[in-house]
């Protein structure tokens, strides 16, 4: 499987990119957080570890660690514009269940 970008989220990220010049491509994973378990982490990534899987998106680089690897493979992140709000939107075929308020889930590989 991979990690895949639809062609806003893409486009969004290449921003980024061209806005910071020192930056690799797209650091995706989780952290353990709120009630549920997982949470998303997303930032540039600056340098690749060891253990990082590398996803080419039409260019963009997606760096996944070993650890995130079970919880996100097969996600296709997007990114959605309405109005004044802006967000990226994460279909995670991994999921099995999430808090009430949104911030965390559950998958079976984090058990």
């Amino acid at each position: 499987m991979a990690v895949t970008l639809s062609d806003s989220a893409r486009d969004r990220i290449r921003g980024y990119l061209d806005a910071d010049p020192k930056a690799l491509g797209l650091r995706f994973g989780v952290t353990r957080n709120g009630c549920s378990g997982w949470g998303y982490k997303v930032d540039m990534a600056r340098e690749q570890a060891a253990d990082d899987v590398v996803f080419d998106a039409d260019g963009v680089r997606i760096y996944v660690d070993a650890v995130s690897l079970p919880q996100v493979d097969g996600t296709r992140i997007d990114f959605a514009q309405q109005g004044l709000n802006a967000q990226f939107t994460f279909d995670n075929p991994n999921v099995t269940g999430g808090c009430g308020c949104g911030s965390s889930f559950t998958t079976d590989a984090g058990k």
